[in-house]
C-alpha cells in the first residue's frame, strides 16, 4: 500500500476525493462497505504529530495518519457541524475521527491510546473543487454568540 501526496486533490460534491476508494465504491479494503457522507473527505491536525511524540514518544509520519488532507493551525474539533471552505471545495464538519485497530495494524504502531479525541475530522463535500497543499482552510458559518 502507497500512501500519496499530491499537487492537487479534487474533491467531488457527494462523492468524495477523486481516486480514493471511498468515491470509487470499491468493495476491497477495510471499511469500504461504509458508505455516506462520513466517508467522504478526512483531515487531520499537523500539529497532533509533534504532540504524540511528546507525550507518548510515538512517530507517526502524514502519510501514516491515513487521512486525505493535513492541516495546519486549524482546530478541526471547532468545525464540526460547521461548513468551511478549503481550496476551491465546500466542506461540512460532520464528527470527529476516533482511532480504530485497524490504524495500528496498517502502520505497525500502537497509536489507539496517543489519538483518542485527536485523530481528524469526517467531512462531507458540499460543492466540488480542488484543494492544495497550504490553500486555507475558512469557516463560512458566522456562529451567533448570545448576550
Amino acid at each position: 500500500m502507497c500512501m500519496l501526496s499530491p499537487d492537487v486533490i479534487e474533491a467531488l460534491a457527494g462523492k468524495g476525493v477523486r481516486g480514493d476508494r471511498y468515491c470509487l465504491g470499491k468493495e476491497s479494503g477495510h471499511f469500504s462497505q461504509s458508505k455516506g457522507a462520513r466517508r467522504q473527505i478526512t483531515l487531520f491536525e499537523n500539529e497532533v504529530f509533534a504532540t504524540i511524540l511528546r507525550d507518548h514518544n510515538l512517530k507517526l509520519a502524514p502519510e501514516e495518519c491515513r487521512m486525505n488532507i493535513v492541516t495546519r493551525g486549524v482546530p478541526l474539533t471547532h468545525l464540526v457541524g460547521q461548513r468551511f471552505r478549503a481550496g476551491g471545495a465546500v466542506l461540512r464538519g460532520l464528527k470527529l475521527n476516533e482511532p480504530c485497530a485497524r490504524l495500528n495494524e496498517v502502520v505497525r504502531k500502537r497509536l489507539i491510546k496517543a489519538l483518542i479525541h485527536r485523530c481528524g475530522l469526517f467531512a462531507e463535500i458540499l460543492v466540488s473543487g480542488e484543494i492544495r497543499p497550504g490553500d486555507p482552510i475558512t469557516p463560512l458559518d458566522v456562529q451567533r454568540l448570545r448576550s
